[in-house]
């Protein structure tokens, strides 16, 4: 199992972005790479996976660039003493990447049908990319691998959700011998697709989405947020008591 440092370290490795001028900077990096580079977001739901998975932990750790997702890694950041940065959620910064992005070709692996062909309707009118493969995300792994050698994407947008997407992008970063970006999106084409409505601006702001995405989707996410909020805290707890042991042994040391 990961131990406490473990997780420490996976979150010190996500990056800060703390002005449009440096998130404009990374979607720049991103335009170009130079070898098979994923691009994944970490949310409270992530850190509660890895912390019970060391699978799980290797797919994340596995990215090339990790992003803060959400208003719980805020307040976890706050309470280690890391800079938050802006919120990097990828509802949101997943489309701006792709409108910002010059024209590229696409491959979009994820969801289902309708909502997969919606979403790519949607991709089609909102940005210039050519997109060259649609596969919905419950064919095995070397599918999606067997498609990306075929038709050699510059961009990949996983939508499969954690951590299956994450070990597929591993997989797909292992195989393939060009550059490319694979994006883990989550939820990513479902909105996309308009299946579900993102909360007002004013929720937003308030940092409460997740809550209003309960009320959407109460049968599967109650668990995830409730349940799994529950279990958050008490990890961001372990980690807060662990730091403070950890200060106060070098404390005495010096």
């Amino acid at each position: 199992m990961p131990s406490p440092r473990d997780i420490v370290d996976l979150m010190e490795r996500i990056r800060c972005i703390s002005s449009d001028d440096e998130r404009n900077d990374l979607i720049t990096s991103l335009a170009a790479p130079e070898k098979p580079t994923i691009l994944s977001f970490v949310n409270a739901h992530a850190v509660n996976l890895c912390w019970n998975s060391g699978e799980a932990l290797a797919w994340f750790r596995a990215s090339d660039v990790l992003l803060r997702d959400g208003i719980g890694l805020k307040k976890a950041f706050d309470l280690l003493g890391f800079e938050p940065g802006l919120n990097m959620n990828g509802t949101d910064f997943i489309p701006l990447l792709l409108r910002t992005l010059p024209r590229r070709r696409l491959a979009v692996y994820g969801t289902q049908h309708p909502w997969l062909d919606r979403a790519k309707a949607t991709l089609e009118t909102t940005t210039t990319h050519d997109i060259v493969d649609l596969q919905h995300g419950f064919h095995p792994t070397e599918r999606y691998v067997e498609h990306a050698r075929q038709h050699r994407p510059d961009v990949i947008l996983l939508a499969m959700g954690m951590p299956r997407q994450e070990a597929v992008a591993v997989e797909l970063g292992a195989a393939l011998d060009h550059p490319v970006l694979i994006i883990n999106g989550g939820a990513i084409i479902d909105f996309l697709a308009q299946r579900f409505e993102r909360a007002p601006p004013v929720v937003q702001r308030l940092g409460l989405e997740w809550l209003y995405r309960v009320g959407q989707e109460p049968r599967r996410l109650f668990r995830r947020y409730f349940v799994g909020g529950v279990n958050f805290a008490r990890i961001v707890l372990i980690l807060r008591r662990a730091a403070s042991r950890s200060s106060g042994a070098q404390a005495q040391g010096v």
